[in-house]
């Protein structure tokens, strides 16, 4: 069993794909820091200075005791973290398309397939054709 397990977890499928796996969390943690630290900043600057992050729409306010001491937080839509994920999903979508791009780019073409002669009953055809001549 022990030796089903090893070939199975080195087969190139396994081994690619964990490597695909690690690689597509660390460029997620990539693109999230460049949509998070270059173009959020960036967005919210030509929108007035506006942090998406915290756009919301509040459900209800919190409830504060004579403390000071919220006894009940804030129900609140949280509508501009949700802008901010889909802005980072095109992001991703797009250097994922770059990278299949450069990718494709690497591959070397494919080789066509020799042009087929003709059939063996086009051949045989000639022939006869020829023979009557």
């Amino acid at each position: 069993m022990l030796k089903e397990f090893k070939e199975f977890i080195m087969t190139g499928n396994v081994v690619e794909f964990a490597v695909a796996v690690i690689m597509a969390g660390a460029i997620g943690g990539v693109v999230k820091g460049f949509v998070d630290n270059i173009v959020m900043p960036v967005v919210g600057h030509f929108s007035g200075g506006m942090d998406f992050a915290e756009l919301k729409v509040v459900l209800s306010e919190a409830v504060v005791n004579a403390e000071g001491v919220v006894t009940t937080p804030e129900n609140a839509i949280m509508w501009g973290s949700w802008v901010n994920t889909i802005v980072n999903l095109i992001i991703v979508g797009f250097v994922m398309f770059l990278i299949v791009k450069a990718y494709n780019k690497t591959k070397a073409p494919a080789e066509e397939p020799a042009p087929a002669g003709p059939s063996q009953e086009d051949l045989l055809a000639e022939i006869r054709d020829l023979l009557k001549k």
